[in-house]
């Protein structure tokens, strides 16, 4: 079974200035005249971290790592002006024609597959071939699962928590009634709202490994951001048309492509990769019986590493 590669540190990282208010962090590490693969980080409010290099053999790959904007150290932090998926796509290509990279590899996993899925049909020339984890397509019935009924017919009290925090009983939107409370002008409900929500995705994402008494009872500025953010994407339907993902995968036929997806996925359920793979008829589909949505544990590091080691033979 495969462990993630060693640790390392970045040879060299900058911040990619737009043409907006974002600075968008960049570090490159591994091997600079290897085979370039950028790592898409999840969210949309999350950010990279040091072990997220070990996925990749240091000596064959070219490793880029990118806080998405108003993400980890980007800047502003959690900005939501000028942050829409089109503004999060073309950064990416930014970032290539910066690095003077022709083609790379594209890994990404739930949100990161998300984006991974929408770049490539925008650039399917550009793109090497993808790694996708924790396929999450973006559609209507997706966000509902993990707001309205869905996830929360398997955890009704952590749900009716979060539906509680919002104190509205005549709302049948719960992704409105949040977004207005979070971009609201009452901080008490806004840190309320907020605490709820982080509660509720550490309790579907981390399942029986979730400890609530993990969870700080004091909400910072940084938390409340991430949030606003989170459902800043989701009250917009990511930006994104009703199954654009699916429907654009013609043109991406031809790219070398591993899906990944754990059965016991709660974030994600195993349909969404399922549909993918049916789109992508070319692709390697790999179900993992034990695994959950978090790139961790032995089952999921091991698929993901096997994953970027096999890429190097095919491409």
């Amino acid at each position: 079974m495969k462990t993630l590669y060693p640790d390392i540190e970045p040879f060299h990282s900058f911040f990619l200035q737009t043409d907006s208010i974002h600075s968008i962090y960049v570090e490159q590490s591994g091997n600079p005249r290897g085979i370039s693969v950028i790592f898409l980080h999840g969210g949309p409010c999350s950010g990279t971290k040091p072990r997220h290099r070990c996925f990749f053999n240091p000596e064959k790959y070219h490793i880029i790592l990118i806080d998405q904007r108003g993400c980890g150290q980007s800047m502003p932090f959690g900005e939501i002006e000028q942050n829409t998926t089109q503004d999060l796509i073309d950064d990416l290509e930014r970032i290539r024609k910066q690095l003077k990279i022709k083609r790379w590899v594209l890994f990404g996993g739930s949100w990161g597959a998300t984006l991974t899925l929408l770049y490539a049909q925008q650039h399917p020339d550009k793109v090497l071939a993808m790694i996708i984890r924790g396929v999450f397509l973006a559609r209507k019935k997706d966000l509902d699962w993990f707001v309205n009924e869905g996830v929360g017919l398997i955890y009704p009290e952590k749900w009716q928590q979060l539906v509680a925090s919002v104190f509205d009983d005549t709302s049948t939107d719960l992704v409105k009634s949040l977004y207005d409370v979070v971009f609201g002008d009452d901080e008490l409900a806004k840190r309320r709202v907020t605490k709820a929500w982080m509660e509720w995705g550490g309790q579907v994402a981390l399942m029986q490994d979730y400890q609530e008494d993990e969870q700080s009872s004091h909400v910072t500025e940084k938390m409340l951001q991430l949030v606003q953010m989170e459902i800043h994407y989701a009250f917009y339907k990511y930006f994104i048309t009703e199954n654009q993902i699916l429907e654009g995968c013609e043109v991406l036929q031809n790219i070398p492509t591993i899906i990944i997806h754990g059965r016991n996925d709660l974030v994600c359920p195993l349909e969404a990769g399922f549909a993918l793979s049916k789109s992508l008829t070319k692709a390697e589909f790999i179900v993992l019986s034990n695994a959950g949505h978090i790139a961790s544990g032995e089952e999921m590091i091991d698929a993901l590493v096997s994953a970027t080691d096999e890429m190097l033979r095919l491409i």
